[in-house]
C-alpha cells in the first residue's frame, strides 16, 4: 500500500511509477506517461512528476513500447 500522506523520495517515486505502469499493463490499459501521471494524481502521490520525467523513468528501465507492447 502506498502512503499518500507524505512526500516521497525520488527513489520511491521511481518505484511507484514502475509499480503503476506494471499494474496498468497487466490490466490491459494504457500504460504510458500520461496514464501513469493520471493514476498518480488520483492516488494523490507527492511530489507528482511531469509526464516527461515519467517517460525518462520508463525508458531508463526499458519499459517502453518497443520492449513491452501496449504503451500510450
Amino acid at each position: 500500500m502506498i502512503d499518500h500522506s507524505t512526500s516521497h523520495t525520488q527513489k520511491e517515486i521511481k518505484e511507484i511509477v514502475k509499480m503503476i505502469r506494471l499494474s496498468l499493463y497487466n490490466k490491459g490499459l494504457h500504460c504510458g506517461p500520461k496514464a501513469i501521471k493520471t493514476e498518480m494524481e488520483e492516488q494523490e502521490i507527492n511530489p507528482l512528476p511531469s509526464e516527461s520525467s515519467i517517460g525518462r523513468i520508463l525508458s531508463h528501465h526499458g519499459l517502453t513500447h518497443g520492449r513491452t507492447g501496449f504503451y500510450d
